[in-house]
């Protein structure tokens, strides 16, 4: 079992944004949700995890190793897939793999030979493994990401806004295989899609501007806004009249109409009806300015 623990993590950058805030979380084995809006702090998150930069305060310990003051050990157990993955036009899918293995360390030619392979054959690419990779639609280049960011066994996978462009069957069938992979290791996944993280973590985390507003099991998360979502459908232009009075956690435009969901302790108004709560409320009602007042 692996473990990750992170310490009171601030960092400030020179133009004066603080992009963490004394962000504590334990992480271990299996996904790890990490949601947030853009420029939220979760890149920055992800650099410091993985030692390309150093934060202003706070301990990073990966198995019991401080990262930060031992950076070289986290990059020996890192894999990583960005949210854009660049490929060399031309490559097969076997040469890039190998070249890459060649980059992470492994020179034996017969064990990249297995180790290539096995992992193409993992994520469903060995039939295609002779084909450009610049050639592959969405959902083959995750997986190919996949692929490369496992060579060498890392225990510490990190993926960014993996399912970004994919269609509803590539996305299934990457999250099968992110699934398969957090069996053994970390996989933290970072994204703002939050279906992705419905789907796929045991926990996650909320960050926004830089703190840490929220955390633990989506269930758990889910459960704490029972009664207290409710819904109503209106006429679109009588929506707006709701803004000032109620905590509006989302609207959705249907037939002319809009459905708005609110967050309230008790029965907001007329024509209102409780509703089950889902992960999507919860994140909206983190970043709710009226929430509690």
């Amino acid at each position: 079992m692996n473990h990750l623990h992170i310490r009171n993590l601030s960092k400030t950058y020179r133009n004066g944004v603080r992009a963490l805030q004394d962000i504590s979380l334990d992480i271990s084995n299996g996904i790890f949700g990490l949601l947030g809006p853009n420029g939220a702090g979760k890149s920055t998150l992800m650099r410091s995890i993985a030692a390309l930069q150093e934060p202003d305060h706070g301990q990073i310990i990966f198995n019991d190793k401080d990262i930060v003051a031992h950076p070289q050990y986290i990059r020996q157990q890192l894999g990583y897939l960005p949210q854009e993955f660049g490929v060399y036009p031309g490559l097969s899918a076997f040469h890039l793999m190998d070249h890459l293995a060649i980059l992470k360390g492994i020179t034996k030619k017969q064990e990249r030979y297995e180790q290539v392979n096995a992992l193409l054959q993992q994520t469903n690419l060995y039939m295609q493994k002779n084909r450009a990779v610049s050639t592959f639609s969405g959902g083959m280049k995750q997986r190919f990401g996949i692929a490369q960011a496992l060579l060498g066994n890392p225990q510490l996978l990190i993926v960014d806004e993996p399912t970004a462009g994919l269609d509803p069957q590539e996305r299934n069938r990457f999250l099968d295989l992110l699934s398969e992979v957090g069996e053994q290791k970390i996989v933290i996944l970072s994204t703002h899609i939050v279906e992705d993280v419905r789907d796929m973590c045991q926990r996650l985390a909320i960050i926004h501007e830089g703190r840490l507003v929220r955390h633990g099991v989506p269930s758990d998360l889910i459960k704490e806004l029972q009664t207290k979502v409710w819904q109503k459908t209106l006429p679109k232009e009588a929506s707006n009249q709701l803004q000032s009075s109620f905590n509006i956690l989302s609207t959705r435009l249907l037939a002319g109409q809009r459905r708005i969901r609110i967050w309230s302790e008790q029965l907001p108004g007329e024509g209102f009806e409780s509703i089950e709560p889902d992960l999507e409320d919860v994140y909206f009602s983190t970043f709710s300015a009226k929430k509690g007042s």
